[in-house]
């Protein structure tokens, strides 16, 4: 229930690995406009419990201090709600519209709790530290959700049905409209298109992700749907397993936590950073920089700038990383050539080309034939399957002109 007043503290409930039911892990309070946690004595005393994540949130009593330039521990920060689930909760809880919504601000902790329980990765928010009790769902058609998403963006307030469907998918984050579905025990994102898209977004990101899994990249798997003959897009999640005793979720994080800076530091963000940290804290250091060296190449070969530190994250075990399969591959709208990374690539050059790819080769355990070798492939593998998978996308000519040597394999990016 969407409440008229702010909070100043919450529990924290955490799944451990492969197991379905949660268990209380600590407390975070409000202190001078910082959010602190600490464990609580029955999660340390547990033979079984591993830290939310060690290098900020390590196992012991006591509030823990936050790293340097922090508000809220980013490990935490990483399953709250991000633009568009806020938006729903701005719009349940105020019925604010246009720019109200984004100018509108409740307090950390009220996104936490006010957003669904289903969200990304293995925690969730609830007000007791003996009762959980999940925000779920009511069942609803993707036409229902399609709605409700085009309700909230003109600031129409919802229904009582629709509210509660839509508000099921505010935890997971992102700035387009999107909802979460759960179909032959299986659980996806699905987005949809927005008022706002000037061309076929949804089947560009669906054509960017299965290029880039023919490229030999790890994503997640993704189809087109419709609703009221609108685009949805649907990607699988796997952050979750399917069992017969009920669902398990797997702890993540992202590589803005990994590299221990917050969204007002994310242009710091470097790719060179999160390859030092993934050969001292990742599983199979050596495999998983060509994996990131290669989704790198992919997001400049496929126009996607839109790289930031948030759109890479990785599995936490308790003890090691190891990389999620890729997610959000959307090419990003472009008028000329020149264009730049979100993250940074090597010292401070972020240049969408090729040339600084190969430069940088060396960061990830990779010569510059091996760099070259992995160019190519992808080059010839979008270029070899590119009207294939247009043609499954039922994309336009119009907009499949669009995006050729604009976005995908623009002549800038391939030098």
């Amino acid at each position: 229930m969407i409440s008229n007043k702010d909070y100043n503290e919450a529990y924290v409930w955490i799944w451990l690995p492969m197991e379905v039911q949660p268990v209380v892990a600590g407390k975070l309070t409000t202190e001078n406009n910082k959010l602190l946690f600490n464990y609580g004595k029955s999660y340390l005393a547990r033979k079984d419990s591993i830290p939310i994540y060690d290098t900020e949130l390590p196992l012991r009593s006591g509030f823990l201090p936050l790293l340097s330039g922090l508000s809220i521990p980013n490990c935490i920060r990483d399953a709250a709600p991000d633009a568009w689930g806020r938006r729903v909760i701005i719009n349940k809880r105020l019925g604010l519209k246009g720019r109200d919504i984004d100018s509108t601000q409740l307090n950390e902790l009220t996104y936490m709790l006010e957003s669904g329980s289903d969200r990304i990765g293995a925690l969730d928010f609830q007000h007791s530290p003996t009762e959980y009790i999940p925000r779920a769902s009511s069942n609803a058609t993707l036409t229902e959700l399609l709605e409700s998403a085009e309700r909230v963006e003109k600031g129409i307030q919802l229904t009582t049905e629709l509210d509660q469907a839509l508000h099921h998918g505010s935890s997971i984050g992102g700035a387009r409209p999107k909802a979460l579905i759960e179909d032959n025990n299986k659980k996806y994102i699905a987005k949809f298109s927005s008022s706002s898209d000037l061309y076929s977004i949804i089947k560009s990101e669906f054509i960017a992700m299965r290029l880039a899994a023919l490229s030999g990249i790890n994503v997640a798997p993704v189809k087109l749907t419709k609703a009221s003959n609108k685009d949805i897009l649907l990607i699988e999640r796997f952050d979750r397993i399917a069992s017969n005793q009920g669902w398990k979720r797997r702890s993540m994080v992202s590589a803005l936590t990994i590299l221990g800076l917050d969204e007002m530091m994310a242009r710091y963000a470097s790719y060179e950073n999160l390859a030092e940290i993934i050969r001292a804290k990742f599983t199979d250091a050596p495999s998983t920089l060509k994996e990131l060296f290669s989704r790198l190449v992919f997001n400049i070969l496929s126009g996607n700038t839109d790289d930031h530190a948030r759109n890479h994250a990785a599995f936490w075990d308790g003890n090691m990383l190891t990389l999620t399969p890729a997610y959000d591959i959307c090419p990003q709208n472009r008028t000329g050539n020149e264009a730049t990374q979100a993250m940074l690539i090597k010292g401070n050059n972020n240049f969408s080309r090729m040339e600084t790819c190969i430069e940088a080769a060396g960061i990830f355990l990779l010569s510059t034939e091996e760099a070259i070798s992995i160019i190519e492939h992808q080059k010839s593998t979008i270029t070899q399957h590119w009207d294939e998978i247009c043609d499954a996308a039922e994309l336009t000519q119009i907009d499949k002109k669009l995006l050729w040597n604009r976005q995908f394999l623009n002549p800038y990016s391939v030098k």
